[in-house]
């Protein structure tokens, strides 16, 4: 084959990539938010703006925040977590709390027959995802961490050029999310009750990343450095998957990060553009010299996950194919393991 005709059938190989499925053909739900931070605004604007499905109540601890909250995007305030969970306009419910809360709000939303949407990281720990779990399980109820990545489009077509070898196997993974956050004890981030620290807010997109890509380590090699109220500031995992594969993960609280990430196999790399965990595009460089880039442009992104919820519920699924209830307990238990080598421990936990 020519030059001109290899070009050819690359370009009719990339432009023939399946497109993930437009989040506005997914079936409307009614859905209903337990926190009024900056990602649940985030979360409703991309409901409203982006699929058929719609935000109809909020729910707070504080009777203010919620009003204010409800006022600004004209939904149901509510004065308490239970009272939106047994809101009967409510057919599912998005969990949007600090990580230290979101064990008892699944089950809150659980025990009054809702399913559940639960923000990353889904607990603080492995042992208190399986609790949820177990309760989803018994109640038969759909249960699903709000890892987006995993549903964006970028994400599609990169698992669909690994699997179909352009890259040859998988040698090595880098990927990185750091974020300059002041020190202050004050902040849900440096506050141990809270379950803060860099890992569970910020590292849980590199180590989902890497178990998404390549799955499970064999084994994890962990550094890192505690903030002054005894969370941590700032990881670096090396993670280890057979005799010649490995994940370098990154995070911190101390400094902006590229937020890129790099696939490296043996007949070629991909780099993914910052942030990588959210709608981006990559770069594909083979070692026979063909380089092209996969884009396709994302308004925000969380409509993507709202979508599968809403899938999953009409087919009568308690748990997403693509965001497994094994798939969080993986990550979990490969955080809880980095955690146990730095020495971060949070308040109640054994």
């Amino acid at each position: 084959m020519t030059w001109l005709g290899a070009l050819s059938a690359w370009r009719g190989y990339v432009g023939g990539m399946a497109r993930t499925e437009d989040p506005r053909t997914a079936p409307p739900l009614r859905w209903g938010v337990i926190g009024t931070g900056s990602i649940a605004a985030g979360f409703v604007d991309a409901v409203r703006r982006h699929t058929r499905s719609q935000v109809v109540a909020v729910g707070s601890r504080r009777r203010d925040s919620a009003e204010r909250f409800a006022a600004a995007r004209r939904v149901t305030a509510h004065p308490s977590y239970r009272a939106l969970v047994e809101d009967r306009q409510v057919d599912v419910v998005y969990v949007a709390t600090p990580h230290s809360e979101h064990r008892e709000h699944a089950l809150l939303a659980l025990a009054a027959g809702k399913p559940v949407l639960v923000e990353k990281s889904f607990t603080r720990n492995a042992a208190e995802a399986r609790e949820v779990f177990a309760a989803a399980e018994a109640a038969r109820l759909f249960v699903m961490e709000a890892m987006w990545t995993r549903f964006l489009p970028h994400v599609a077509a990169l698992h669909q050029i690994v699997e179909a070898g352009e890259i040859g196997e998988i040698v090595s993974l880098r990927a990185d999310h750091g974020r300059y956050v002041v020190a202050d004890p004050a902040h849900r981030l440096y506050d141990p009750a809270l379950a803060g620290g860099a890992l569970l807010d910020l590292g849980v997109y590199p180590v989902a990343w890497a178990h998404d890509l390549l799955g499970v380590p064999s084994a994890v090699h962990a550094v890192g450095q505690l903030a002054e109220t005894g969370v941590d500031g700032q990881v670096s995992v090396i993670a280890q998957y057979g005799p010649r594969q490995q994940a370098s993960l990154f995070t911190t609280l101390w400094a902006q990060s590229p937020t890129t990430s790099s696939i490296s196999g043996t007949e070629g790399h991909v780099r993914v553009a910052g942030d990588f965990y959210r709608p981006t595009s990559f770069t594909v460089t083979r070692r026979d010299g063909r380089v092209w880039t996969f884009t396709q442009p994302v308004d925000q992104g969380l409509q993507y996950e709202v979508a599968e919820v809403a899938r999953c519920l009409a087919d009568g699924r308690t748990a997403s194919d693509r965001m497994t209830w094994q798939d969080t307990l993986d990550v979990l238990t490969t955080m809880d393991e980095v955690r146990r080598q730095i020495g971060v421990v949070y308040p109640g936990e054994a």
